[in-house]
């Protein structure tokens, strides 16, 4: 079972961040607003007996809900290359405090820990040998892009089966927050 823990995003978000896919940049496969999310923890695929171990840790977590404001837009790059398209998430104590608490339940139920440094972001696009000049166009002129506030009050995990064009999200389990 391939898994993640990630904040699911409400559908007005989605269908702002809708609006600023689909054209532009060729080479980009740009992600459906049903798979949109910000993750928390990346877990990968595990035995069922750990993922009901995963499920027992993070139904113990206890932490309070807050607010989240999508904005900026970026790219990540392998070789110089850009792979994806990103908008960002701007980063709050709320936000690295559940993360945090989320890391070291998965730590205590024998995960290891997280390499990556965690950078909040939502994927919009991954890129297949864009034209650079496109995409750096592309997130100049979408830069200033900014939600409203936007409450988080759950988290969930999720499963993930990937087919050949895209992944296919599935929610296991929400976890509420106070």
């Amino acid at each position: 079972m391939r898994l993640f823990v990630a904040l699911d995003l409400p559908w007005s978000a989605r269908e702002q961040l809708a609006a600023l896919s689909g054209s532009g940049i060729p080479g980009a496969r740009w992600v459906p607003p049903e798979n949109y999310h910000l993750t928390l923890r990346f877990i990968g695929d595990i035995p069922s007996h750990v993922a009901r171990d995963v499920d027992d840790a993070l139904l113990g977590l206890r932490s309070r809900g807050f607010a989240l404001t999508l904005t900026g837009m970026g790219t990540f790059s392998k070789g110089g290359v850009s792979s994806a398209l990103w908008v960002g998430v701007e980063r709050t104590p709320p936000l690295d405090h559940l993360r945090n608490k989320i890391e070291m339940a998965l730590q205590r139920c024998g995960l290891e820990p997280e390499r990556r440094k965690f950078q909040p972001h939502v994927t919009l696009a991954r890129l297949d040998n864009p034209a650079e000049g496109k995409v750096a166009a592309f997130v100049q002129a979408h830069n200033l892009f900014r939600t409203e506030a936007l409450p988080v009050e759950h988290f969930t995990l999720f499963s993930s089966l990937l087919c050949k064009d895209h992944a296919v999200y599935t929610p296991e389990a929400e976890y509420e927050l106070a």
